[in-house]
């Protein structure tokens, strides 16, 4: 039979001896009785099953038993099937056995032979044919785990030229009868081919992964090797590949019970040892399921084991919320992996919050880890699990908050970043603001951290303190009135983006007072930076200049400036009268502060951005055009016109274009003031509303740059 199913693999014949006459043979070499084992083939079919019998009368004919219990073994040149030869035995021995010659090759024979004889066997039939097995192997005195590799590697070698359907599942069922007794040295053989990915091995691993007796053991396995607990790097990324394989097939993941935690944290911690290592690609991109042929990478590989954990415990939309927000892509990157930790959490906390709890315990111990990537992952876990008020409950709220201040004090950037984060959740996880003389001091500080995510980790957890109920507007108002300007023109476009936004919720919030005249501290930092906020509408990021909108336009409804019009004029269409307009409602609503935006817009005359060195430039032709000589010295005059002189140099024609017509009114501005000193003829226009109508309207040119508008933000197309 195995002849004609299986065919020729090889030169020589498939096999010599049955698993029977193998077994009983072993034991007749040992001076061992000979007879039904009881737990081989030869056990009595009503023990199997009534589906075995066709299993044992499959096995037993070819090799009958001599009278007196004797047993007769085939030779070597004997074919499976044909009639044995039969050999008196010696007198000296009661059995004899003919010489069996364990060369390479003649397990993968027998493992072949068995699989053949399993066609046409059952359930019961596979249990004892994996008996056997066993009981031949650990009788031969050697070690049982290289035996196994042995058939094993059999297996790989001859399964890919079986024929689909019975055989090949046949076949299949041998490796899982192994795999039930003997997991580890299953997996230990099959992690080899699996590293670079190899068609047979891959199909074997889908088998164990059907297999519901035996696929909870081979993922445990494959779990240690992950953690590099069982061999080298190559292993662990062997395995990776092998949990792939395995989580793909429907139903595999319900087998993880009991240890999800730990393999989703394995799988994250492995891509994090990838990103920082030579295996990740310098772009890594990850791999969709639609795409022909395997992962290109072993980052991809381990992101679609992710994605086949998290889907097949239904979590599908943790997945979607990752590949909405670019979390995969963050996950695989050596700079962004930390981020794409944090949004991986936020989406199980929002969509899969029924393992929130063992993530958490399962974090716990490796927070203190000696292991650079394994504690750096926790500690990204932990932060993003905060947000849950449940999981942060497992935890007294003072040892967390303990614990995150100890990690403001660590010298790694990363380390602060993430206890930063951390305190924000935690201050605000019950919808109301906590903890504020803890928490406050430490975003402060963080302030003037040099670490672009310190700062923007802090500028976000303030803007949440402060859009809950009971924020402390005229606290924060005071505290950020030295710290927030700076950060206004710092040179990170993220960081101007967010500081901007900041004093637009702390102008919103504290709307009320404004207009009743009250929030001295809070209004003396809106006049410090409204310079700033008219040039950041000209900046060259797109965040930071519909930041600078956004606060603008809160400023203007908060003070009752009544130029909404206005401002979104100048910040969409750059027009010089809509400025002009600006200038002049500012100038006469606070003509005490006129010297003070002169001064700040000065200092934008060295922007390296062209359109900001244009931008202050007009400013200052329109601040001079409406403001009275009385309200401004003559040195600042005398600095202004010799700035804008040399801006009249500038390789921007634009803007050395504004340069001369500001510079005109500059001159004009220090003419009248000389003016007014000499001579008291001026003194009666002092108190009208426009100071010196002789002076002419500055004419500035349409600005070369191009215009923010929404059709090239949504990259619309133009009309024709």
């Amino acid at each position: 039979m195995a002849g004609g199913v299986w065919g020729r693999g090889r030169d020589g014949p498939v096999g010599s001896l049955t698993l029977t006459a193998l077994a009983e043979g072993i034991r007749a070499s040992q001076g061992q009785p000979v007879g039904p084992s009881s737990t081989g083939p030869q056990a009595e079919p009503e023990e199997l099953g009534p589906e075995a019998e066709p299993y044992i009368q499959t096995l037993t004919p070819a090799f009958e038993a001599q009278p007196g219990n004797e047993v007769v073994a085939p030779t070597a040149s004997s074919e499976i099937g044909s009639p044995p030869n039969v050999q008196e035995p010696a007198p000296e021995r009661p059995y004899q056995v003919s010489q069996y010659s364990w060369e390479e090759g003649t397990l993968a024979d027998l493992a072949l032979y068995t699989a053949a004889c399993l066609e046409e066997a059952g359930y019961a039939g596979t249990q004892a044919t994996a008996l056997t097995l066993s009981s031949a192997l650990e009788a031969r005195g050697q070690r049982l785990e290289d035996q196994v590799h042995d058939l094993v590697r059999g297996l790989l070698a001859q399964v890919p030229s079986l024929a689909e359907g019975r055989p090949r599942r046949a076949a299949l069922r041998v490796l899982s009868a192994l795999a039930l007794e003997h997991a580890q040295d299953v997996v230990c053989a099959l992690l080899p081919s699996s590293l670079p990915p190899d068609r047979a091995a891959s199909e074997l691993w889908r088998s164990l992964s059907r297999n519901q007796r035996v696929n909870g053991q081979v993922l445990v396995q494959l779990l240690w090797a992950l953690k590099g607990a069982a061999g080298p790097e190559s292993e662990a990324l062997a395995a990776t590949r092998a949990l792939g394989e395995m989580l793909a097939v429907s139903g595999c993941v319900g087998a993880t019970r009991g240890f999800y935690p730990h393999l989703l944290l394995a799988l994250v911690t492995q891509l994090h040892d990838l990103a920082q290592g030579a295996h990740s690609p310098d772009s890594p991109k990850v791999w969709e399921p639609s795409h022909r042929g395997p992962p290109h990478s072993h980052a991809s590989c381990t992101v679609e084991a992710l994605k086949a954990l998290l889907t097949g415990d239904g979590g599908r939309m943790v997945v979607t919320c990752m590949e909405q927000a670019g979390g995969w892509r963050r996950l695989v990157g050596a700079h962004t992996h930390l981020e794409g930790v944090l949004l991986l959490a936020s989406a199980m906390v929002a969509h899969a919050d029924h393992h929130l709890r063992g993530l958490f315990a399962d974090l716990l111990p490796r927070l203190r880890s000696t292991n650079n990537s394994q504690r750096l992952t926790a500690m990204a876990f932990f932060t993003g699990l905060l947000q849950s008020q449940p999981t942060a409950q497992l935890l007294r709220e003072e040892v967390i908050l303990e614990r995150l201040r100890t990690w403001q004090g660590d010298p790694e950037p990363t380390v602060r970043w993430l206890g930063l984060l951390g305190l924000g959740h935690l201050a605000m996880n019950r919808g109301k603001i906590r903890h504020v003389n803890t928490l406050l001091p430490v975003l402060l500080r963080a302030l003037g951290e040099g670490d672009v995510r310190l700062v923007g980790a802090a500028l976000g957890a303030l803007r949440r303190i402060l859009l809950q109920p009971g924020a402390p507007v005229r606290l924060l108002s005071s505290e950020l009135r030295p710290r927030l300007p700076p950060l206004l023109d710092d040179a990170r476009d993220s960081v101007r983006a967010s500081a901007v936004g900041l004093l637009g919720t702390l102008v919103r919030r504290g709307q009320r007072g404004l207009r009743l005249g009250l929030r001295g501290p809070l209004r003396k930092l809106v006049l410090q930076s409204l310079v700033p906020l008219l040039l950041r509408l000209h900046d060259s990021s797109q965040d930071a200049a519909e930041s600078s909108e956004w606060t603008l336009v809160r400023c203007d409804r908060a003070l009752r400036w009544g130029l909404l019009e206005e401002m979104v004029t100048v910040a969409h269409y750059d027009s010089p009268e809509a400025l002009s307009r600006v200038c002049h409602r500012l100038v006469h609503r606070y003509p005490s502060h006129v010297q003070h935006f002169l001064s700040q817009t000065q200092g934008y005359l060295r922007s390296p951005q062209d359109t900001l060195r244009r931008a202050a430039t007009v400013l200052i032709g329109f601040l001079a055009y409406h403001t009275s000589p009385k309200g401004v010295s003559q040195d600042l005059l005398d600095s202004l016109f010799q700035d804008l002189g040399e801006l009249q140099g500038d390789p921007e024609s634009a803007v050395s274009s504004a340069a001369h017509v500001s510079a005109q009114q500059v001159a004009l501005l220090a003419r009248a003031q000389v003016q007014t000193r000499s001579s008291n003829l001026f003194r009666f226009i002092r108190h009208r509303h426009r100071s010196y109508p002789t002076r002419p309207h500055p004419l500035y040119d349409d600005s070369p740059f191009l215009r923010r508008s929404l059709a090239g933000r949504w990259s619309c197309l133009e009309p024709r």
